[in-house]
């Protein structure tokens, strides 16, 4: 009876603990969207606003700033890494799911308002982000790389990283209004270029 008893209580608990995913998923989706109106210095109570919760709601989930802040970057850094698979899986081809990929890449980067600054201050919780983010992305685009490769669409040995890290330069500064520079615009260029000849 109590084994009985435990398991229908460890049931009884599933369902609240995917409740929680999904109203953590709702906050951090909310503060994403607020992040790229106004950056990760946003009131709070636009966050909860945005979600439609209080803001005692917010910081039950997300004790500090810091802590919302983290909690967006690897949702959304997660939701990239997930879009590399679906992507080569209903795209019509790998070229195409990679370039597809890259617009993707490329909305993370622009959309991180003030990120930057805020990811070299002291805050421990920062550190390891930049090596979350190369571990989960880096193997998605090599993966995309290579399937666009072997399809003999791109004759390039590039590498993940280092076009990833030139697609992040393109778009140092692009949330900042600019008629002159269109960065999708010049990583377009970049992606297209793949399709020529191998490096010497």
């Amino acid at each position: 009876m109590k084994d009985g008893g435990a398991a229908t209580g460890r049931a009884a608990s599933r369902p609240k603990r995917a409740d929680a995913r999904r109203n953590e998923k709702t906050l951090l989706d909310a503060a994403a969207a607020v992040f790229v109106r106004s950056g990760v210095e946003a009131p709070v109570r636009d966050v909860a606003a945005e979600a439609g919760v209080g803001t005692a709601t917010i910081y039950r989930h997300f004790p500090t700033r810091a802590d919302l802040i983290i909690g967006v970057y690897r949702h959304q850094v997660e939701a990239c890494a997930e879009a590399g698979p679906a992507l080569l899986a209903s795209s019509p081809t790998p070229y195409a799911a990679l370039a597809s990929w890259i617009d993707l890449f490329v909305d993370f980067l622009v959309t991180k308002h003030g990120l930057a600054a805020v990811l070299q201050s002291d805050n421990a919780g920062f550190e390891t982000l930049h090596a979350y983010f190369l571990d989960r992305l880096v193997p998605v685009c090599t993966d995309l790389l290579a399937a666009a490769t072997a399809s003999g669409e791109i004759h390039t040995d590039v590498e993940a990283y280092a076009l990833m890290r030139g697609v992040g330069n393109l778009c140092i500064g692009a949330e900042v209004p600019d008629t002159r520079y269109d960065a999708r615009e010049l990583v377009g260029l970049l992606v297209a270029g793949l399709r020529g000849a191998r490096r010497s």
